[in-house]
């Protein structure tokens, strides 16, 4: 009897401590949670006003009141600097090349003295006709005083009327060969005309490319050195097709549009002047349209082949509503604005936007004047969210601040 007992005793003692073991396990496993879900909640970011006893907190965010004005109709396209006249000088006589009286990169005047030939060669022709000229101006004077005397005397029947009619053709002949001397003379006078080699147009000379000493010809392809006009100086550039339409219908009107030259980044403007024509045909491969406007270019900012942005004003729409660019933004929905409620929210506004020019955008619909519009912090929005609106001076830096 006292060993049942004591058996009871002992599984009733097991039994007691798997129980309390259990227990601890279970509680050992909720702490456990407890903390991993305290330190889970720490590491999150609350968001903004829903921390427990908080109100909503207002997004941080930049507007601008839309505004009413003009805006420009513009027309970007890629374009080259070209010289409106390109001159390679050559020698138009053969001969020793003596001197280059201009310097490389030197502007030259039209008529002025680029270079000098040999005149040796051509003054030895020029005095050779002279001298056969003279020659032959003397034999037909004196074929005219024996022609007036046979006909004194075929008058007189003193000579047959042959003898007549053969001096008669000698004085032809002698007039023929005094015309011929002369435009013989003509002839070394224009070569030595050529000897001295002249400016064509007024321009820019570039490099040399004949030195002086050496034998030029007539024939020669090389040229002796290019004259570029830069003063006025031109641009072609190209536009769509699709904007041909509006450009011809300012041209019939024969309104003067200005166009100006930027540079690739179109973050400095070089020049200012105005289209000249458009070409007479589209290119089939690019759906472009070329156009070529003149700029005076005084001030040498634009050189010849050089690559430019040039922007043509086209029009100007008067009177429109206008919104900060950065504030547009597109969805493959819509385009739309935030606009800023007077209780602080924002809505989401579809627009319909007529031009852009540069930071600025002409609306037709979807806002109001004088309604303020999100432009920066845009991203963190949703419709009905309560913003602050802060000062743009306030949205740190900007490019080129520094």
């Amino acid at each position: 009897m006292t060993h049942q007992a004591e058996s009871v005793g002992a599984w009733t003692g097991t039994r007691w401590s798997a129980w309390r073991w259990t227990w601890l396990l279970l509680a050992a496993v909720v702490l456990l949670s407890a903390g991993l879900w305290l330190v889970r909640g720490r590491s999150q970011p609350a968001a903004p006003g829903t921390g427990r006893g908080s109100t909503p907190r207002a997004l941080p965010v930049v507007a601008e009141a839309a505004t009413t004005g003009d805006v420009s109709v513009r027309l970007t396209g890629l374009g080259t600097v070209t010289p409106l006249s390109t001159v390679t000088v050559r020698s138009r006589v053969d001969g020793q090349l003596m001197d280059i009286d201009v310097r490389e990169g030197q502007v030259v005047h039209k008529g002025d003295v680029i270079a000098h030939i040999d005149p040796r060669p051509f003054q030895v022709q020029l005095a050779q006709a002279e001298g056969q000229a003279a020659k032959d101006e003397a034999t037909l004077r004196d074929a005219k005083i024996d022609l007036q005397r046979y006909t004194a005397l075929v008058a007189r029947d003193a000579v047959p009327q042959q003898q007549l009619d053969a001096q008669v053709a000698t004085v032809d002949q002698l007039n023929g060969a005094l015309k011929s001397d002369q435009s013989q003379i003509a002839s070394a006078q224009l070569n030595l005309t050529y000897c001295r080699i002249t400016a064509p147009i007024t321009g820019r000379a570039g490099l040399r490319l004949v030195d002086a000493g050496n034998i030029v010809h007539a024939a020669d392809q090389t040229g002796l050195i290019v004259i570029t006009q830069v003063e006025p100086i031109a641009v072609v550039f190209t536009i769509p097709e699709d904007n041909l339409p509006m450009v011809l219908e300012q041209v019939r009107k024969g309104r003067r549009l200005n166009v100006e030259a930027f540079n690739r980044d179109l973050n400095t403007r070089l020049a200012t002047g105005s289209l000249l024509t458009v070409d007479n045909e589209i290119d089939p491969t690019t759906g472009t349209v070329k156009l070529k406007a003149t700029f005076a270019n005084a001030d040498g900012s634009l050189f010849p082949n050089q690559f430019v942005n040039a922007r043509l004003l086209v029009d100007t729409i008067h009177g429109a509503l206008i919104v900060p660019t950065a504030a547009i933004q597109r969805s493959p929905q819509s385009t739309f604005v935030y606009a800023v409620a007077s209780d602080r929210t924002v809505a989401m506004r579809t627009v319909q936007v007529r031009m852009t020019d540069g930071d600025r955008t002409a609306i037709v619909t979807g806002v109001w004047p004088g309604e303020q519009v999100v432009t920066e912090g845009v991203d963190k929005l949703q419709p009905g969210m309560q913003v602050a609106i802060r000062s743009s001076n306030a949205a740190g830096p900007k490019a080129g601040d520094q």
